[in-house]
């Protein structure tokens, strides 16, 4: 893995252009499924994720991130070096298990991102996000008797596993739950970073914008990666955490 970018070393590196990669894989979803996969991908899901900024709260404090350009290079590096290759693989193996009914492997992996959490903050937002996720499945009567076994041997349940879950609740296949999952987390970056920096509206379309044409290579990625390549290594993420839990003024929870 690359050792390149802010949330892997002390310094900041612009973020890379180029043009949009191909999505060569399918990913076709029945209008239903559809509609379900848009309010799982929503930023109105009661779970909370708006108030949580991992860490980018702390950046802009320290004045690492500090405007349009800096926000994308901080958002972008953190979606390459550990979202994809970390989050969204334990998503991945998550929707796999759940589709399977494989408890052993759900439970897990749902354990191995848990323990990944690497600050107090970024655990707690993980299981409360993922606990509010789990009261919406059950609110609105969606788990069956597998899945309430799997919310059960897997308790405190993690988001990435709760929103397998949801997905398979909601008829939506693996690979476009992947991608709304990723987008959601982008969405809420971006919003982030509009309020503490702050960024206009039209400042932070064209850095979700920019930022969503990579998606399709990180899915791509996140798809193929084996299991023992599963990584979220980003000090520089762990270190705004950390130092996010004692800042004085915040906004938000992480």
């Amino acid at each position: 893995m690359s050792a390149a970018g802010p949330l892997n070393r002390a310094g900041l590196q612009a973020a890379s252009g180029g043009s949009e990669p191909a999505f060569r894989a399918s990913v076709g979803v029945h209008p239903l499924a559809l509609v379900r996969l848009l309010q799982l991908a929503s930023p109105t899901l009661p779970i909370g994720a708006y108030s949580y900024s991992q860490g980018l709260e702390w950046a802009v404090e320290a004045g690492a991130v500090h405007d349009a350009a800096s926000a994308q290079t901080w958002i972008g590096d953190l979606m390459d070096y550990a979202i994809g290759p970390g989050e969204a693989a334990i998503l991945w193996r998550c929707l796999q298990a759940v589709s399977a009914n494989d408890v052993a492997a759900f439970v897990g992996w749902n354990a191995w991102f848990r323990a990944s959490r690497e600050t107090s903050e970024l655990r707690a937002e993980t299981e409360q996000t993922g606990a509010a996720l789990i009261k919406w499945l059950e609110d609105l009567e969606l788990l069956d008797a597998s899945a309430n076994a799997m919310v059960d041997a897997a308790t405190p349940v993690t988001l990435p596993a709760a929103y397998a879950l949801a997905a398979h609740a909601s008829g939506v296949e693996a690979q476009p739950a992947l991608t709304a999952y990723v987008w959601s987390w982008l969405e809420n970056q971006v919003l982030a970073a509009m309020k503490a920096i702050p960024l206009g509206q039209a400042a932070g379309q064209r850095m979700s914008r920019s930022l969503a044409s990579r998606i399709p290579a990180v899915i791509e990625a996140t798809q193929v990666l084996d299991d023992a390549d599963i990584a979220s290594f980003a000090p520089g993420l762990a270190l705004a955490s950390a130092r996010h839990e004692t800042q004085y003024t915040r906004l938000f929870r992480s």
